[in-house]
């Protein structure tokens, strides 16, 4: 089993009905997504949450979370959170939320710089 469906489903629970979040599975896991943005997901036992960089630290020091270093160096913004830091209705309730109040403040997805169209060059 590549990730804890009890996990994903009481973190459903916590989530409640939003029609601006989907599901999807990746990295062996499942990822929660707020309009297309992963906030949470669960890979294992784990929940992988992302917290944001200016929260990341403070996220560091809730039981059960350390660094994340899924690619093998650390990805400030995000950390893992190990069973005991959210074996409770109301550490999961808080993941969830801290997890949200972040990627709500991210720009929407696929919104892309404008570009420059060449212009003509001039005759001469």
């Amino acid at each position: 089993m590549a990730y804890d469906e009890n996990l994903a489903e009481r973190v459903r629970k916590a989530i409640g009905k939003r029609k601006e979040v989907t599901e999807k599975k990746m990295f062996g896991g499942v990822a929660f997504l707020h309009e297309g943005r992963m906030f949470l997901g669960v890979l294992k036992d784990e929940l992988m949450a992302r917290v944001g960089p200016q929260t990341h630290e403070g996220a560091l020091e809730q039981p059960g979370a350390r660094i994340m270093d899924f690619t093998g160096k650390p990805m400030v913004g995000y950390v893992f959170v190990a069973p005991k830091g959210h074996s409770t209705d109301a550490q999961m309730k808080q993941w969830v939320t801290w997890t949200l109040d972040f990627v709500v403040t991210l720009p929407a997805k696929g919104a892309k710089k404008p570009t420059k169209k060449p212009g003509k060059k001039a005759k001469g």
